[in-house]
């Protein structure tokens, strides 16, 4: 895995690189694929409800196996591939009657190796998955289920893993990538290792039609816009907001403040908030 920076032959090749992780099969599985329909940012009646979204390439999604619920089946990894909806790699497995799925791809996992999923104890290796209650207290995990048998919800990024802390009572103390400690049921699963690919957020874009294809449409300035497009629009030249507080275009306080509910259930399960 390396970033290849290109030689500046043209001005957009100046500032511009690639990821050249460990893929090593470029055509996907057609049974685990579904189309990927656009939508545009748009809703059902055809109105923008999520800007900056629309065009870019036609994409398919992987189905990949976060639930990992075939349990004490070994299954042999047979090739990574590259995700377009997501910054890691995934592994292609297949298990012992031929059945394949495709697995996030934790770092150093390599061709051949076995990994299995168990609801008891199976032996520590990367890749292997199993209840929090059966993981040793230091351990780095990722794709952590956050209710038992509904599948990894966290800790799911290209390079991203988490630590398990402890192990008392009814949870167990992870610590997230944020910084963030929190009390996860120990029945829920979580698999051993840290998602691979992680030099992913060092790529240089380099040139604005990168983006295009990613389906990112250009971001205008709030106020660069007319009044009657945004609270911030208006005036003459380069102005201020005019606003004690930044907006967003439905009048709502925009950049740095908190969003989460005050009232959210999960309040208790976090034991220290993340550092800024």
């Amino acid at each position: 895995m390396a970033i290849q920076i290109y030689r500046p032959t043209t001005p957009g090749r100046r500032k511009t690189s690639v990821n050249k992780s460990d893929v090593t099969k470029k055509e996907p599985e057609r049974s685990l694929l579904i189309i990927k329909k656009k939508n545009s940012g748009r809703n059902n009646q055809g109105k923008i409800t999520v800007f900056h979204q629309g065009g870019g390439a036609k994409r398919y999604v992987r189905i990949v196996d976060f639930k990992r619920d075939k349990y004490d089946v070994p299954a042999k990894v047979l090739a990574f591939e590259y995700d377009p909806g997501r910054g890691a790699n995934i592994a292609l497995v297949e298990y012992e009657d031929k059945e394949k799925r495709y697995l996030l791809s934790p770092e150093g996992l390599k061709i051949g190796d076995t990994v299995i999923s168990s609801l008891g104890k199976v032996p520590v290796k990367l890749g292997n998955r199993m209840t929090l209650a059966n993981i040793p207290v230091g351990e780095m995990i990722h794709d952590i289920e956050l209710n038992p048998g509904t599948g990894g919800k966290m800790v799911r990024g290209a390079g991203m893993g988490a630590m398990l802390l402890a192990l008392e009572g009814k949870y167990a103390q992870i610590k997230l990538p944020s910084s963030e400690i929190r009390l996860i049921p120990m029945d829920c699963s979580a698999t051993i290792g840290v998602v691979g690919n992680s030099e992913h957020g060092l790529v240089r874009i380099g040139l604005a039609g990168r983006n295009r294809h990613k389906g990112i449409r250009p971001t205008v300035r709030g106020k660069a816009k007319n009044p009657i497009d945004h609270p911030h629009g208006g005036g003459e030249g380069h102005n201020p907001i005019g606003l004690k507080a930044p907006k967003t275009p439905w009048g709502k306080p925009a950049l740095g403040v908190k969003t989460r509910r005050k009232k959210n259930k999960s309040n208790k399960l976090i034991l220290q908030r993340r550092k800024k």
